[in-house]
């Protein structure tokens, strides 16, 4: 299958690039709006300005494996984020600025290079903040004969404005659905209605490439896949999650329910995430996702 952005004109695509990036003076790139003027550097809850910062970029065996396949996923993993999570996992990279500001022709190199080493698609880790700079990228590697799949791999703050100028560009969504109330949404990751902005994301990405679609080798080409990271005393809500993901979105979503939380960063000065979660969260949390008939991805982790 021909990666999406390969089957658009380029002169679709340099528009696209172009639009993302003159979005920047007044930013609205993310649910944030906060509406300053990246073209000039300036920085706002992302912390990041005209360049992308990229933390490092390398294959990765970790991910879910229709991604990972026999020679890994091309993960990029982008510096700054609009979320600010209190247990971020990568609150170094995220939130304490780690990483090299990049330009465009060294991100599309990144990509290039990560092909050349056999990954099987692209995985652009926290990209919801640096979208203008992925497409400005994406035209330079285009044209030197970038050609796998694209992953758009979100804590699923995202913009379905910004997510329009990506149709037929990303091959395969991975959002977080993080959370279904919008008040621990804000106790936790300082993320005001991330629930209904999730939800439209999601709604979104899934108009775009429907449900996850594997080759003949069993690796994702297209398509939605979508995580769930159960926490503790069942703060992230995994009842309406899986509702909504079975009825308004599709019983053939790809869930990856995942039970790799860990109390790190900030989490401890919260008591209720001060844990880990237990074997018994984690079967519940499988358990109505099944019940919700979601099954596809159950056996991945």
């Amino acid at each position: 299958m021909i990666a999406s952005y390969n089957q658009l004109p380029a002169e679709v695509l340099e528009d696209r690039a172009c639009e993302a990036i003159s979005r920047l003076q007044a930013c609205q790139i993310c649910p944030r709006r906060c509406r300053i003027n990246r073209l000039k550097d300036e920085r706002g809850f992302c912390r990041i300005g005209r360049l992308a910062k990229v933390y490092s970029y390398s294959p990765h065996f970790g991910e879910e494996p229709p991604l990972v396949g026999s020679s890994g996923s091309g993960t990029i993993f982008f510096s700054g984020c609009n979320l600010a999570c209190v247990f971020c996992q990568n609150y170094d990279i995220s939130q304490q600025d780690s990483g090299k500001e990049t330009r465009a022709g060294d991100l599309a190199q990144m990509m290039l290079r990560l092909q050349d080493h056999g990954c099987h698609n692209i995985n652009f880790v926290t990209p919801s903040h640096v979208v203008p700079q992925i497409l400005e990228a994406l035209v330079l590697a285009r044209d030197e004969g970038l050609s796998v799949p694209l992953i758009y791999n979100s804590g699923g703050y995202d913009s379905v404005e910004t997510l329009q100028l990506l149709e037929g560009i990303i091959d395969i969504y991975m959002p977080d659905a993080k959370y279904s109330s919008d008040e621990l949404a804000r106790k936790y990751s300082a993320a005001p209605e991330y629930a209904r902005h999730m939800k439209a994301a999601v709604k979104e990405m899934h108009r775009q490439v429907g449900d996850l679609v594997l080759d003949e080798d069993g690796i994702a080409v297209r398509g939605l896949l979508v995580r769930h990271l159960v926490l503790p005393h069942d703060l992230a809500g995994t009842t309406e999650v899986v509702r909504f993901l079975a009825e308004e979105i599709s019983p053939n979503t790809y869930l990856n329910v995942m039970a790799q939380y860990r109390p790190v960063y900030d989490a401890f000065r919260y008591p209720e995430l001060d844990r880990r979660v237990t074997l018994a969260e984690y079967r519940d949390a499988v358990r109505l996702a099944a019940e919700a008939g979601l099954v596809r991805g159950l056996e991945c982790f």
